[in-house]
């Protein structure tokens, strides 16, 4: 199954359902379910923006599952500020939004992250 690493506390908010878009500075032609993998290091500088203590959300594990439905470019700031309660990021993370829907909280898996889509061997469809 394929999988994106994702920085706490951003997968975070995604799984609480306050981010529904993941934004990055690369497109994908992928569309379809897949595995949440946050990072092992976090957003430091996220973590105190959002409230989250360091050391109290899980890291280097598969935590969640989505679905990617759509990507959207943003091609201007303002359509970007827009979206903003999506997001919850700022465009030095990238002009592509990664849709989410069917957002799900699973048992964590430890697991290594890698950079794009990767897959997740023993999950594989």
């Amino acid at each position: 199954m394929k999988v994106l690493s994702i920085k706490q506390p951003w997968a975070e908010l995604i799984l609480q359902g306050k981010k529904k878009m993941e934004i990055r500075k690369w497109n994908t032609s992928f569309r379809g379910e897949f595995l949440i993998h946050a990072s092992k290091l976090p957003d430091k500088k996220a973590m105190q923006r959002f409230g989250f203590k360091e050391n109290k959300l899980p890291c280097g594990s598969i935590v969640g599952k989505a679905r990617l439905i759509d990507v959207k470019h943003y091609n201007n700031p303002k359509e970007f500020e827009k979206d903003s309660s999506l997001h919850l990021a700022t465009q030095e993370f990238g002009n592509f939004g990664f849709m989410l829907v069917n957002i799900k909280r699973i048992k964590e898996i430890p697991a290594k992250g890698n950079l794009g889509f990767w897959n997740f061997p023993s999950l594989m469809e």
